[in-house]
């Protein structure tokens, strides 16, 4: 066996003693041994520690280093808890899980619906989306979320099984270029995760003042097909109790008909929208991905701060 498959192997034998002894746990007792393993992992482990201390400082520059630190503990027991959440998905039935999700903005998710074109729902690593996805399927939405495949396979087969448990179907980003068209023509609703580092063909747009390698093809799905685009948020709410608020908004963009400028606007517009949702829940969110990767190859470190207007973004360009 290569040290690769053994690796895997070990890997998930682990999450599967784990998830066995959370399943026999209580509820409420699990979530909390979540977010006991999250403060673990970043407190004694202190895994991404320096990029969740640093992607912090560069988002809230004007904040204390106090309110960055609690921020940076409560994101770390927010993956953990929900991690475990997600993983206990197959406990619940469909009904549990509806009552557990309130659907703001619902409405109008329902009026772009009936336009035929399916809707484009962007979301990000902010809240709990796999559950937010739940949400939509216990209302009998027909639903697709687009997801990259896991290093490790066996990972991805469980995380698969609980995805598939709550009804949603999954889009493989390497066949999203036909899946996701199709499953619009079809009028379904597909998720985007939109906050991710574009390895290739992305483009710089501003996100917490500094820009980021962002990918074009939700804006170029949106603009071939005619379907809505709409932003999904879905976070936790306070208490012990695992309840969420999945708050659903239109992306607010008017095209032009040029579809260069309009890849990029639009790709602005819902980059900023999920910028905003994050403003206002930043202790749910996944700041330790490398959100700020990939470089502009033109970039020079200069010691300036980072752009932080729409003008200084035109002059870098």
């Amino acid at each position: 066996m290569s040290r690769s498959r053994l690796k895997d192997g070990l890997e998930i034998g682990i999450f599967r003693v784990v998830t066995g002894i959370l399943a026999l746990l209580p509820e409420r007792w699990a979530m909390a041994s979540g977010a006991a393993l999250g403060w673990f992992l970043g407190y004694v482990l202190r895994i991404r520690r320096s990029v969740v201390d640093e992607h912090l400082l560069m988002a809230f520059p004007d904040e204390t280093p106090a309110w960055r630190a609690r921020v940076a503990r409560d994101a770390y027991l927010h993956v953990g808890r929900e991690t475990v959440a997600i993983f206990l998905l197959s406990r619940l039935a469909p009904e549990q899980l509806n009552q557990r999700t309130t659907m703001v903005g619902f409405e109008a998710f329902e009026k772009a619906m009936q336009l035929g074109k399916g809707v484009i729902l962007m979301t990000g690593h902010l809240g709990n989306w796999e559950i937010g996805a739940a949400g939509f399927t216990t209302r009998g939405v027909p639903f697709d979320a687009v997801a990259k495949s896991m290093e490790n396979s066996r990972f991805g087969d469980e995380l698969m099984k609980a995805r598939k448990g709550v009804g949603m179907g999954v889009i493989n980003v390497d066949e999203a270029p036909t899946g996701v068209m199709d499953a619009l023509r079809a009028g379904r609703a597909v998720a985007i995760l939109a906050d991710q580092n574009a390895h290739r063909g992305g483009i710089y747009v501003p996100f917490f003042g500094k820009l980021a390698s962002t990918a074009r093809g939700p804006a170029l799905f949106a603009l071939r097909s005619g379907a809505p685009m709409m932003l999904a948020i879905p976070l936790r709410d306070p208490g012990p109790s695992p309840k969420y608020t999945v708050n659903i908004e239109p992306i607010q963009f008017e095209a032009s008909g040029n579809r260069k400028a309009d890849i990029e606007g639009l790709t602005i517009a819902h980059t900023r929208a999920l910028e905003r949702a994050i403003r206002r829940a930043p202790h749910q969110y996944f700041w330790h991905h490398k959100r700020w990767k990939k470089r502009p190859d033109t970039e020079v470190d200069d010691g300036a701060p980072p752009y932080s207007s729409d003008a200084e973004v035109a002059a870098f360009r």
